[in-house]
């Protein structure tokens, strides 16, 4: 079993954009296909106002002076919330990224649940930081919340981690795995993983469109996840046997 100390994923010296990643559009569009969003699955509640304004309420208690900073380690980072600022490379030490959350919806459906990444205990993640910008912080977190969290309980929990920058350690807000959840599922075989990846598709799009927006936007700024590359190497493996390097299924050539 890998250890999640052996899951450190860090990147040093100054950004540099890393080389191009294997898997690229022309894999993603083999496999996408149009998902109706079927909404909530039956039995799963949503969050509401006032759990929203209580997660708010909750973050702005236990919130520092300086600007309110947002840890970027998945989508985030392409695809900001509300109103921000440039977005800079951080390190949070005790928590890694991980493919460790099963989703039936956005980018799975129940038939067949895909996986998108959150932050779990041991080892490192190299991300950026942003700050939200605005004078309603509050309007600012909550508009974040409902970005990142639908489900009630939970499946991914808001909270302050230090992060360290190349001008010293800072405060943000970043999102971590409810282990406690339903959703959760410790991260399987990197084959496992490529494999849902390579198949799962939802209202959002495919996992391996999830990947690559992921290898593709850290390496903008000088970060390699060698975790990441190694899975959209396998990914791009998978699209290709399953589809053919040109796009003609195997089976039909």
């Amino acid at each position: 079993m890998t250890s999640a100390m052996s899951r450190s994923r860090t990147g040093s010296g100054l950004p540099r954009r890393t080389a191009d990643p294997i898997l690229g559009p022309h894999h993603i569009a083999r496999i996408h296909r149009e998902v109706v969003d079927a909404g909530p699955p039956p039995g799963v509640q949503q969050l509401d106002d006032a759990d929203y304004a209580a997660l708010s309420a909750a973050l702005l208690a236990e919130r520092d002076e300086g600007p309110l900073l947002v840890f970027a380690y998945g989508s985030l980072i392409w695809k900001p919330s509300g109103e921000y600022g440039p977005g800079r490379p951080a390190t949070v030490h005790g928590w890694h990224r991980s493919f460790c959350l099963k989703v039936l919806r956005f980018r799975g459906t129940p038939e067949a649940p895909g996986l998108m990444m959150a932050l779990d205990r041991g080892g490192c993640c190299r991300g950026l930081v942003y700050p939200l910008l605005g004078d309603d912080e509050t309007r600012a977190i909550e508009l974040l919340l409902r970005r990142e969290m639908t489900n009630k309980p939970p499946t991914n929990v808001p909270r302050w981690v230090r992060a360290m920058t190349a001008d010293g350690p800072v405060r943000a807000i970043a999102f971590t795995v409810n282990t406690k959840s339903w959703a959760y599922q410790p991260e399987n075989s990197p084959e496992q993983t490529a494999r849902t990846l390579a198949t799962a598709c939802g209202h959002w799009g495919t996992g391996a469109d999830y990947l690559y927006n992921a290898v593709h936007h850290l390496g903008l700024h000088g970060i390699r996840d060698s975790h990441l590359w190694r899975l959209q190497a396998l990914v791009a493996q998978h699209i290709e046997r399953d589809h053919g390097a040109d796009g003609v299924s195997p089976s039909r050539a």
